[in-house]
């Protein structure tokens, strides 16, 4: 998938992942995809929460070989 910008949180913990994608999304453009990379297990329920609750579009999220997440969120 394209994406405009990327935040590569592997190795942080709960809530810096969100912390940054959010940060990374404020940055952005209505309609941008941000790509994050992340290994916290519970990312992809924080992920979709955060989506929920902000209003930007949790677009797909994969678990990729090396068992991070891989996560693409539109910018609302």
């Amino acid at each position: 998938m394209n994406f405009d910008k990327q935040v590569d949180a592997r190795g942080l913990n709960c809530p810096l992942p969100i912390l940054r994608a959010k940060k990374a999304l404020a940055e952005m453009q209505s309609g941008q995809v941000l790509q994050v990379l992340a290994t916290d297990p519970g990312s992809a329920k924080d992920f979709a929460a955060f989506a929920r609750q902000t209003g930007n579009e949790l677009l797909t999220q994969n678990t990729l070989p090396d068992q991070s997440f891989e996560f693409f969120l539109r910018r609302k």
